[in-house]
């Protein structure tokens, strides 16, 4: 480890903290519903699509409006991709894309998850980038700040039966938030040399004399919203790690930036809808505190190299995997930032870090993508853990469960288990039945522990909705397709629904000011108390299957053995 590189890290903790204010203050403008600088255009829209913006709905309502909305989704996008080849701007001419194939992207995007079986720049022409998957990189990240919202106002409103207008709360979103600032992210991108064009691919002659085709295309578009939507499908196969994607090292951090803006900003949203900031900042706090947690153990582990390369003469960190133009730390540091966020996006091969550096990156999507988290996924997962976080101290100390002036009850409790039960149920679910079936051998490239560990975090990842990749698994199978299909429309929507049921019943309860009883949720003990739950039900939930990988793995190289 170096200055250098924990300096990088600190700075970029700094520079996401700071930005998480004003980022915080702009989504709670977009939370309440008071008229905006646009009204007559988001009026407008409402107009065309026959929604009446003063109607608010019921939790069951606002399911159901997304649901219809994310089905609907699916379908389109589905069609597209079918549809490819007669569709315009597809210099190139791609064909239509496999069926199951095509089915497995529609909801990969549609779920925020953006899981690739495939290499963009050669299976996808401009119009299913812009007019298919860029879309959804918008419409999908708004789905998630929306069920947000509408958590937020179960804890901050008293007695009342609704949550919300979901049609509002996405409009709104995309309109204020997600457009503009993706517009000054992509001319940026394109100042630093990220390729925006409708042309065809370019065909040109190397130093040598070989022919080579360079893909381009309307790139800088969709890279910006892919991180701030924290998305994380790229353009091209090799994701951020290709020099189009990401040409500098300010377009680096920028995106790492942009990774955990929305999601850090959503905190003090919370901590401004309920009248007590304090409680953002809290919420935060146990974020960056498990964040740190994992980028240390990272940075850690990849700086002291490999054992058995030590062995050989071969002295320092291990590169093997790493964006060489970056290092080591600032591989580490996006390869946390991209699985804590469920972004997915990668400049390094998961698969070629240490053990314990991989076990971290999954260990960070099995928490369920909450530290700092997708937009809006993040928020309303970390509430989750606060629900239970808040009844066990209730238990142990005697004092009534509350949070936010709302008391936690049994209804609370059950629909909290189940939401955050259902990832761990499908992530050891498929892993099992991927681990015992010949289809499902048949995908990783390694055998033994890593071989698990292959299988173990695309299933984590996908269930997670993260998307990204650890390498070395062939997914683009009908029993991959299929199965990873499944993971990511139950992770997604088996939490949507149980948290958008909690909060139409914290809704529905009257606030309670804070008394002698109640146990305080805005300290260091809080934030403490809240990390250690979420470590403990995670590393009594993961520990095993973890143990069988990169654990294992682990072991085998200290002790200088391959397996």
């Amino acid at each position: 480890m170096t200055v250098a590189g924990w300096i990088l890290i600190l700075v970029f903790i700094a520079l996401f903290v700071a930005l998480a204010k004003p980022m915080g203050a702009a989504l709670f403008a977009m939370y309440g519903d008071k008229p905006l600088p646009l009204a007559r255009i988001e009026n407008g829209f409402y107009r065309l699509s026959g929604v009446n913006p003063k109607a608010e709905q019921s939790w069951v309502g606002y399911a159901w409006a997304v649901m219809i909305f994310n089905i609907f989704g699916i379908v389109s996008l589905f069609a597209i991709l079918k549809l490819q080849g007669v569709l315009p701007w597809n210099p190139q001419g791609f064909s239509a894309v496999e069926t199951w194939l095509a089915f497995n992207t529609a909801v990969s995007f549609v779920t925020n998850t953006n899981w690739q079986n495939y290499a963009g720049e050669s299976t996808m022409s401009y119009f299913t980038q812009m007019a298919g998957l860029t879309v959804h990189n918008f419409l999908s990240a708004a789905t998630g700040i929306a069920v947000a919202f509408a958590l937020i106002r179960g804890f901050a409103r008293s007695s009342v039966k609704t949550i919300g207008n979901f049609w509002v709360d996405i409009t709104r979103v995309t309109i204020y938030i997600l457009l503009p600032i993706s517009f000054l992210l992509a001319i940026a991108y394109i100042a630093m040399g990220v390729p925006q064009t409708l042309g065809a691919y370019i065909d040109a002659t190397t130093l040598e004399g070989a022919k080579q085709t360079l893909a381009v295309g309307p790139v800088a578009s969709q890279l910006a919203i892919k991180m701030l939507g924290t998305n994380g499908g790229g353009f091209f196969n090799a994701n951020s790690a290709h020099p189009f994607e990401n040409p500098t090292a300010l377009a680096n951090i920028l995106q790492m930036v942009t990774i955990f803006v929305i999601g850090a900003g959503l905190t003090l949203c919370f901590g401004k809808a309920v009248g007590r900031e304090r409680q953002g900042w809290a919420i935060l706090a146990a974020m960056v505190t498990l964040f740190l947690i994992g980028v240390s153990v990272t940075y850690w582990a990849e700086a002291a190299g490999n054992p058995i390369h030590h062995a050989l003469g071969v002295a320092g960190g291990n590169m093997e995997g790493k964006e060489v133009r970056f290092g080591i730390a600032a591989t580490s540091l996006f390869a946390v930032i991209t699985t804590a966020a469920s972004c997915g996006a990668v400049i390094g091969m998961h698969d070629s870090f240490m053990p314990l550096a991989g076990l971290v990156t999954m260990f960070n999507m099995q928490l369920g993508e909450i530290i700092i988290g997708g937009v809006g996924a993040g928020l309303y997962g970390m509430l989750l853990y606060c629900i239970l976080a808040v009844f066990i101290a209730g238990l142990m100390v005697g004092r009534t469960p509350e949070y936010v002036g709302k008391k936690i009850e049994s209804r609370e409790m059950k629909l909290s288990v189940i939401a955050i039960a259902i990832l761990p149920l499908f992530i050891l679910g498929l892993t099992a039945i991927a681990s015992v079936t010949a289809a499902g051998l048949a995908g990783p490239l390694a055998k033994g522990p890593h071989g698990f560990s292959e299988i173990l975090y695309a299933f984590s990842s996908t269930v997670a909705n993260n998307g990204s990749a650890f390498g070395g698994l062939t997914g683009n199978t009908l029993f991959y397709n299929t199965m990873m299909t499944l993971a990511m429309f139950v992770g997604r929507f088996g939490v949507i629904i149980p948290a958008l049921a909690i909060s139409g019943g914290l809704a529905a309860k009257r606030r309670i000011p804070e008394g002698p009883g109640s146990f305080p949720t805005t300290g260091l003990l809080w934030v403490g108390l809240l990390v250690s739950i979420i470590l403990i039900v995670g590393g009594l939930t993961f520990l095993p299957s973890l143990a069988l990988g990169p654990i294992a793995d682990q072991f085998a190289v200290s002790a200088g053995t391959l397996l």
